[in-house]
């Protein structure tokens, strides 16, 4: 797995507590194709599934596994798919250890956003991004014209998502997300999304051995879970079939497409624009339900990095994403529906600003604190518990880093003489240990 790879699906893959790190404001909507959308994997010749051969080729949680597959497809029944669909891609399934350890390892890794966005907005990426809309572009302008959201954008998202389709993934989906659904961390969640592969194998756009994916549970060009392909999917060539996994990217670029401009994509808006934030800046309102037009924010010391004014697009929010040492933004709506697609703040900065690039603008300015990450679950908790000790009452302790909590690192942050900016960083949770 290559390093661009591994550090995209790490913040694809963030728990949706992970994800809401620097969420202090407005609760994000239910996900374009979830908030829990993973990213890519190594695309590779599809063998066929893997039978049981001998005694030591079974898993030994085989047994488990089997027990629990005969449970689901009572409830599968229930939910409305076919016997024959699910005997059929339920029949000799394998349970697939190494998915549940990969998931859990990746969960708790923490990284800076900084190397998110160095491999993401890469030259490498923006060149091969350049290419795609050149070789495409007759397909870009359909779907640009029919939806009404800019290529660049979906440009951003496919290589991202699975480095402009060379990385879709050739897991089979089925056994992922059953194992994932019997052992993995939101058993709910995967359930569900393995109701809705069999499905979509109801459906007949796709045939069982061609029902691949990531070891997350995605799969595609643009790296959607079942559930949003059932809602969002669209033949956009014409063919009679939703086909997001094949060699042409079309349907999958349209589904994305569509999705974005059904939740409110707004076009000739930007999804964010780099600022500067003057001295004296009151960082209590850096928060996401404090929207003013930009010109407000002007007057009150947020300007374009040129020092100018950034042109009234719309109402904004300012964002902080590593907090006052990092780059500063204001976010638009579209921001917002990026967040539809994948709530970590890295995804939806890394998306936007690839696009930025994409249509010809120059790379962020301000720098990115050397020494910050993201708090793992556990620092997260611990950071909860030594702030109520210390007199800053978080209303509890769940690891998910909300409106009360940013609240109490504030007050905390004002007490120390620190920048009052609510960012839970690994700075905050050092001197909260050092007393």
């Amino acid at each position: 797995m290559t390093r661009l790879t591994s550090l995209l699906i790490a913040v694809a893959t963030a728990s949706p507590a992970v994800a809401q790190d620097a969420r202090e404001a407005d609760p994000v909507p239910a996900a374009i194709a979830t908030p829990e959308t993973e990213s890519t994997a190594e695309r590779r010749p599809r063998p066929p599934r893997a039978r049981p051969q001998t005694l030591s080729a079974v898993p030994p949680q085989q047994g488990a596994f089997e027990t629990w597959l005969d449970a689901f497809r009572g409830r599968a029944l229930t939910r409305g798919v076919r016997r024959d669909v699910v005997d059929g891609a339920l029949d000799g399934l394998l349970y697939m250890p190494d998915v549940v350890g990969a998931a859990r390892d990746r969960a708790a890794v923490a990284r800076p956003i900084r190397e998110y966005l160095d491999a993401a907005v890469s030259e490498d990426m923006i060149a091969a991004g350049r290419a795609a809309l050149d070789d495409r572009s007759r397909l870009f302008d359909a779907i640009e014209t029919r939806y009404g959201v800019e290529r660049e954008i979906l440009a951003a998202i496919w290589g991202v998502e699975s480095t402009y389709g060379t990385r879709r993934g050739d897991t089979d989906l089925i056994a992922a997300l059953a194992t994932l659904a019997r052992d993995g961390e939101r058993p709910a969640f995967f359930e569900s999304q393995l109701v809705a592969a069999l499905k979509i194998l109801e459906t007949g756009d796709v045939s069982r051995e061609a029902l691949r994916g990531t070891p997350v549970g995605t799969m595609g060009h643009t790296q959607i879970v079942p559930t949003t392909y059932l809602v969002q999917a669209v033949d956009f060539n014409g063919d009679g079939r939703r086909d997001v996994w094949g060699d042409s990217p079309a349907d999958a670029l349209a589904s994305a497409a569509s999705g974005l401009a059904a939740h409110g994509w707004v076009k000739g808006m930007p999804w964010g624009v780099e600022v500067r934030v003057a001295d004296g800046f009151d960082y209590r309102l850096a928060r996401r339900d404090e929207r003013r037009l930009p010109s407000d924010w002007a007057a009150l010391g947020v300007t374009g990095v040129d020092g100018e004014p950034v042109p009234d697009f719309g109402e904004a929010s300012v964002l902080l994403p590593a907090g006052s040492e990092g780059a500063a933004f204001l976010i638009f709506q579209n921001f917002h529906v990026l967040e539809r697609v994948n709530t970590a703040d890295a995804y939806v900065i890394g998306v936007g600003h690839l696009a930025d690039r994409l249509a010809g603008k120059g790379p962020l300015q301000a720098d990115w604190p050397s020494d910050d990450r993201a708090l793992t679950e556990g620092e997260r908790m611990e950071l909860q518990r030594r702030l109520t000790a210390a007199g800053f009452d978080t209303q509890g302790v769940d690891g998910k880093i909300g409106p009360l909590t940013i609240a109490a690192v504030r007050a905390y942050q004002r007490s120390a003489g620190m920048v009052p900016d609510g960012y839970a960083s690994l700075r905050v949770l050092r001197r909260l240990r050092a007393g």
